[in-house]
């Protein structure tokens, strides 16, 4: 039988497999984010036809998880939401509006380790791109979360982005496979996703101490946290890099 996508809409029972299965895909401090926590419970409830899981149906196991939201977009660099946490209000608002998207955002690929780098990344992002197709979108955007980011954290995003290797090809992975699909680079976001916390909460989330005001790089951060000792905050605003594919 193989590998079948399955829409949330189709087969409720495994997508709440798949958030199982796919629970430990993010750093702590990833699943606090300002704007996500307020929107990311209801994807499956408001937007069940995009939301779905890889189902190994030989195996009956989950081996991915992606998540998409629909969105009205120009088509120009300049027409993109305001990074990630916009595209999120954007898209719910125009749902409670009653308006017409016509194009889909990947939200997520959630892939757990023991099934990674066997192609299934490039699985989902085509599934993404059929995703769009079957609704009539002409195009499938990205706000892409680059893998390796995190070993050069001061490095800024529209400097990171811009590396590539000796064969021309992006430095980063995760920019590099989406380019070799066939996607284009868009402009990068500096601050895409927000999130804040007090010193404890991001004490907590890395396990780092922070005894002083001042900006720290912390494991798998992606950028410098910027922490305030008399305000009793934390505040973290994670860069992302728009690409665009054409709907399959």
């Amino acid at each position: 039988m193989g590998q079948r996508i399955v829409l949330a809409s189709e087969r409720r029972d495994l997508w709440e497999r798949g958030l199982a299965a796919t629970g430990d895909v993010w750093p702590e401090y990833n699943l606090h984010g300002d704007t996500t926590n307020l929107y990311w419970g209801r994807l499956d409830e408001d937007f069940p036809d995009f939301q779905f899981v890889l189902h190994d149906e030989d195996a009956d196991e989950i081996v991915a998880q992606g998540y998409s939201l629909p969105l009205s977009w120009d088509g120009t660099e300049p027409g993109l939401p305001a990074g990630f946490d916009r595209l999120l209000e954007d898209g719910f608002a125009l749902r409670e509006a009653g308006g017409a998207p016509n194009a889909l955002s990947a939200l997520a690929i959630e892939v757990p380790a023991a099934h990674r780098g066997r192609g299934t990344s490039r699985t989902m992002i085509q599934a993404m791109r059929a995703l769009a197709a079957r609704h009539g979108f002409a195009s499938a955007l990205a706000p892409l979360r680059p893998v390796w980011k995190e070993r050069y954290p001061l490095a800024a995003i529209d400097r990171y982005a811009a590396w590539t290797r000796a064969d021309g090809l992006p430095f980063d992975p995760w920019i590099r496979m989406h380019v070799a699909l066939g996607a284009a680079l868009l402009r990068p976001e500096p601050r895409s996703l927000r999130i804040s916390g007090t010193v404890a909460d991001w004490e907590g989330w890395t396990g780092m101490a922070f005894p002083d005001t001042g900006e720290y790089v912390f494991p798998q951060g992606l950028a410098p946290l910027a922490i305030d000792r008399e305000a009793d905050t934390g505040l973290y605003f994670e860069p992302n890099v728009w690409v665009v594919h054409a709907a399959a």
